[in-house]
């Protein structure tokens, strides 16, 4: 039989050992909170001076919500009742240093860990909705502004149960949503980026395949990465030819994971089923030239085959889609299907 003193001893530690394990922050169980606010926010920029507004390290979860690109009054003029209009968009609109671009954006977030050279990616682990209701809005800068004048905006109410969005009687569009605008900080020599016109750092891609179970690849510019995220989509088309989607705001739990010397020089992407190569330009064809040059790329590099091997593999098995039309720098986007991998 154990003293006494030793029985407690032992009792002790198997109390201990039956405890759940503490979390770290930023793991899975217990993530980063990032929340907008005037503190939290940037308005229309990526730049690699910004201040940001959270650290973490590679590897570390981080769950950010964001805010859609409108104004309570706009909001309110179209239909939505007050009490509907998030008080943290209310508290944004007193930011002062905005542009050149209009979109509101969480952030800017440091990975300690992330340098020039290295890729950033951003594992969208779930994304959920964030209000009931988004809204689409005919822009200016859409692609049919000079034919098509009438500066109409819809509230679209958002069942999340059904996962359904209403648009209008006898017309409901499948949910699927993604953000807009994720970047980090462009090269130094840019400036301070308008945050419309995606570009090499990512940003504005409105690349709907984004959804969660995705993963996005960006090319590190500058010290931390930088990373910013928000335009909440709750749907779009390939196009986004209005130059709006169902505009929302989002609530996204995501894994930020930094992969040291990788060389890439344009944004790629994985889902479960396809691997994604994009590009971005002010012409659509030269746009397309390199989406189809990045798809080369990723099969040489990653697959280990011949050029000439990874044009043909991309003519009989890829797709290559207009990612949107509207952004100042047109997006396009290949899909490779990983099932034609057969080993």
């Amino acid at each position: 039989m154990l003293p006494a003193s030793k029985t407690f001893t032992a009792a002790l530690f198997a109390c201990i050992l039956s405890l759940p394990a503490i979390a770290q922050k930023g793991s899975a169980t217990d993530p980063y909170i990032l929340n907008p606010s005037p503190t939290t926010v940037v308005w229309g920029y990526y730049w690699s001076e910004a201040t940001p507004v959270l650290h973490v390290h590679s590897g570390d979860y981080v769950t950010a919500r964001t805010l859609l690109t409108s104004n309570p009054e706009r909001l309110e003029a179209a239909g939505v009742a007050p009490d509907q209009v998030e008080k943290e968009l209310s508290d944004v609109q007193s930011v002062k240093e905005r542009g050149p671009g209009g979109h509101v954006l969480t952030g800017p977030i440091y990975v300690e860990e992330a340098e020039p050279g290295d890729v950033l990616e951003v594992r969208f682990q779930a994304i959920d909705l964030a209000i009931p209701y988004g809204y689409n809005a005919i822009g200016q800068a859409g692609f049919l502004s000079d034919e098509i004048f009438d500066r109409k905006m819809r509230i679209i109410n958002l069942d999340a149960k059904k996962m359904i969005g209403h648009f209008a009687e006898g017309i409901d569009i499948p949910l699927h949503p993604f953000f807009g605008s994720v970047g980090v900080a462009p090269p130094k020599e840019a400036g301070r980026w308008n945050s419309a016109p995606p570009w090499v750092h990512a940003g504005n891609l409105d690349n709907k395949e984004l959804v969660a179970g995705t993963s996005l690849f960006i090319p590190v510019a500058v010290k931390g990465a930088l990373l910013e995220i928000g335009d909440g989509h709750a749907a779009q088309g390939n196009g986004e030819v209005d130059i709006t989607a169902i505009e929302t705001s989002l609530i996204g739990h995501l894994q930020l994971i930094v992969h040291k010397g990788k060389p890439q020089r344009w944004p790629r992407a994985e889902s479960p089923t396809h691997y994604i190569a994009m590009g971005c330009d002010r012409d659509l064809n030269a746009a397309t030239h390199i989406a189809v040059r990045e798809m080369i790329a990723w099969l040489m590099q990653e697959k280990k085959m011949t050029q000439a091997d990874a044009y043909m593999l991309c003519s009989v098995a890829a797709d290559v889609d207009i990612t949107q039309l509207v952004d100042g720098n047109v997006g396009v986007h290949v899909m490779l299907a990983k099932s034609v991998f057969v080993k």
